[in-house]
């Protein structure tokens, strides 16, 4: 009986989608100018136009699509298989940690003796290129590796270990509320991305130090009084982050060994709690905003909102970061609303879930997207400002020392052209909704009783997941640069 609504569904689903490729490809066809109408602007030797790659990357989404419903009809990555590769040396934990604190270590000292320059200073380019972006996007493709890295654990439990041995036991005395959820890392990343993208200031080394010591501090009182796990796993903005990336990597250290699982598989185990939509919303939502402020509608409107502010009589800077914080806002509310459409639009496929519980419940389909933004948003800046790394590490304090021996090397732009990284871009952006697609659908399949209603279901996040391409590719084709 199954296999026969299966069947039935199919030709439907089939037939529906015929149609939108059709209207996507004819309004391409018949709208090209409008389509491309913002152009690429910076991006020497595009060979194709702009409109062509989003319809393309359309009409990619809805061709996976049609495969995924005429070809999975199972769950396959609720409760995929794992394999046991190989045990972790105890000892690699404990090193991992040392060389997260000396590097934390180093930021302070950076920031404070260093010179005030944000580009002859350490912090600024190991902040915001190599923690920033090279960690998750690493995390997304080598696992969770951050855990053992990240200092502020390791100081706790180094800090456990060493009470014990003094006889000294600790233990969190109060125990972590429900309600809260994920939501203090939700607020961390928000901040963080205000600090980036909105704050004047936000690459003064000095300015850096304090507060990376600050969130130290943080870090330390919230795992005293909840628990280290709990909180690093609860509490930790970055280490929430990287964790929620590293589920769609092959590679998963658990119980002291390195297991290898299917692509995508970490995602369907993610706890459905307060705070989880909103955790990867706003990573999506501050890539959006990071990819906005550099194209040619917000650098338009900007002035304007930032004159309203300004005619209240605040200064310049203060006027203008109110306006790009209200942006920062506009852009988690826009995202927000995409998901919300795609929410809703499921919920009238069957009254058996609550929209809360399927908010919930697809939102770790989610991922592959934020990691899509990210990758294509700072791809550039990884590959470009990151080799800068490399000379800044020989020479920390830019006070003209040579400890590696490489503080005399450059950035070597012509590494990879600037054709090259918008086709990575493109990739990227079109890989990562083809994964979300196939979560949701996979999901789905649990979800419902019958397939065509799972069927059905995804007709709605088809619709999100085009709109979530369509908003990538405009941003990165709008850039005014």
């Amino acid at each position: 009986m199954r296999q026969q609504l299966r069947a039935r569904a199919r030709p439907t689903a089939l037939r529906r989608v015929a149609v939108l490729v059709a209207a996507l490809w004819t309004t391409g066809v018949l709208y090209p100018a409008v389509a491309g109408a913002h152009g690429v602007k910076g991006r020497a030797g595009l060979p194709v136009p702009a409109w062509l790659f989003a319809w393309a990357a359309a009409i990619v989404l809805v061709v996976s699509f049609v495969a995924l419903s005429a070809l999975w009809s199972t769950p396959r990555l609720q409760d995929a298989p794992e394999r046991r590769l190989t045990r972790r040396p105890a000892w690699l934990s404990v090193a991992a940690g040392a060389v997260g604190l000396a590097l934390f270590a180093l930021v302070l000292y950076a920031g404070w003796d260093g010179v005030d320059s944000a580009s002859a200073n350490f912090d600024p380019t190991f902040i915001f290129v190599v923690f920033w972006v090279a960690v998750p996007v690493s995390s997304a493709i080598l696992g969770d590796w951050f855990s053992a890295f990240s200092p502020w654990r390791a100081l706790a439990r180094g800090t456990r270990w060493t009470g014990r041995r003094l006889g000294i036991v600790w233990r969190a005395p109060l125990q972590y509320p429900s309600w809260l959820g994920r939501w203090p890392v939700v607020v961390g990343l928000v901040c963080f991305g205000w600090l980036e993208l909105v704050y004047h200031d936000h690459d003064n080394p000095q300015t850096l130090a304090w507060l990376s010591l600050a969130y130290l501090l943080l870090m330390l009182a919230g795992m005293a009084l909840f628990g280290i796990e709990t909180w690093t796993e609860r509490g930790d903005a970055f280490g929430g982050y990287f964790n929620l990336l590293s589920r769609l990597a092959p590679l998963r250290d658990r119980d002291g060994y390195l297991w290898l699982r299917p692509l995508l598989s970490g995602a369907p185990s993610l706890r459905e709690e307060a705070g989880m939509v909103a955790m990867v919303l706003a990573i999506i939502g501050t890539t959006t905003f990071d990819g906005a402020s550099n194209g040619v509608v917000w650098e338009t409107f900007q002035p304007h909102v930032q004159s309203v502010f300004a005619g209240l009589g605040l200064g310049d800077t203060p006027a203008d970061e109110i306006a790009d914080s209200l942006g920062l806002a506009l852009a988690i509310g826009v995202v927000s609303g995409f998901y919300r459409v795609g929410v809703l639009g499921m919920r009238s496929i069957s009254r058996r879930f609550t929209a809360r519980q399927l908010s919930r419940s697809f939102a770790h389909t989610l991922i592959p997207i934020a990691f899509a933004y990210v990758l294509a948003h700072y791809f550039s800046l990884l590959v470009w400002q990151g080799q800068a790394i490399a000379y800044l590490a020989s020479n920390p304090l830019g006070h003209g020392s040579d400890y590696l021996g490489t503080a005399h090397w450059h950035i070597h732009y012509s590494f990879l052209g600037s054709t090259a990284i918008w086709y990575v871009q493109v990739l990227a952006l079109i890989a990562g909704h083809v994964g979300a697609l196939t979560l949701a659908h996979d999901r789905a399949l649990a979800a419902y009783r019958r397939p065509e209603d799972a069927v059905r279901s995804q007709y709605w996040m088809l619709v999100v997941m085009v709109g979530f391409t369509s908003l990538g590719l405009w941003l990165l084709s709008a850039v005014n640069t």
